[in-house]
């Protein structure tokens, strides 16, 4: 059985005073339950603070981006040595917001797994088509060249450490939500494409995960589909009180 991952992406939210303030509000109302794994992935600036303030509370803490060089010059970045150092557990690839703002590739996306997972870092692998690809029928043929291009030059073995986070970019921060079925369908299918490149035992072993507008009111019929092993939160996961009914779903 695969466990559930809940990750909360605060985006370019909050401060230290803040963040601390969510951990220490969150930390009384969580209870670790089996099989369910709760991670935040915030800005760079509140990654030390929030691995402090969760450190025994079985919560995880994740970056939203690295660099796929070690140092160098680029102005800004952010490297996978200086994660480790923080001692995060995950770190988002390939945002769909990357991707559209911040010319984030394949090749780029590809790259940084290739540097995270080396540092015992997990990365969680944003894949996903825009409104027009769906809108055309080719989300299917959109999500395959991702993950294709994304996995590609990967073991079998560092594929299974890869968490996938299917989001549809038309359902982020719109307040639209892919229906459960709509969802369930588009992670079988991500699935079957790994089984593809893979074998179906490392494909039943990789997580993934859906995102796009989760929320309380939505979270468990999508949660309880066979191939949904978690969510990725935007919005709802920057208040305690609504991320924990995602978590407890």
């Amino acid at each position: 059985m695969r466990k559930k991952l809940i990750a909360g992406n605060w985006k370019m939210y909050k401060n230290m005073a803040s963040a601390k303030e969510f951990a220490d509000a969150f930390k009384k109302i969580y209870t670790k339950k089996d099989g369910v794994d709760v991670a935040f992935c915030a800005p760079f600036l509140q990654l030390q603070t929030l691995k402090a303030e969760f450190a025994g509370s079985g919560v995880y803490v994740g970056a939203q981006n690295c660099h796929f060089e070690d140092e160098g010059a680029y102005t800004g970045e952010i490297s996978v040595p200086m994660l480790a150092e923080v001692a995060v557990d995950y770190c988002v690839v390939g945002h769909s917001e990357r991707r559209q703002y911040f010319a984030e590739t394949d090749e780029t996306v590809n790259k940084k797994l290739k540097k995270l997972l080396p540092a015992g870092i997990l990365p969680i692998l944003c894949v996903g088509e825009v409104l027009e690809q769906r809108e055309a029928g080719v989300q299917e043929e959109v999500v395959k060249k991702q993950v294709v291009a994304d996995f590609e030059g990967i073991s079998a073995e560092d594929a299974k450490k890869v968490v996938i986070a299917y989001e549809p970019v038309w359902a982020i921060g719109t307040g639209k939500t892919a229906t459960s079925a709509q969802a369930q369908e588009m992670c079988a299918f991500i699935r079957g494409v790994l089984a593809e490149m893979y074998g179906r035992e490392t494909a039943d072993a990789v997580l993934i995960q859906y995102g796009g507008s989760v929320k309380p009111e939505n979270a468990s019929e999508i949660l309880n589909m066979p191939d949904i092993d978690g969510a990725l939160v935007g919005g709802a996961s920057l208040v305690p009180e609504k991320f924990i009914k995602i978590v407890e779903f």
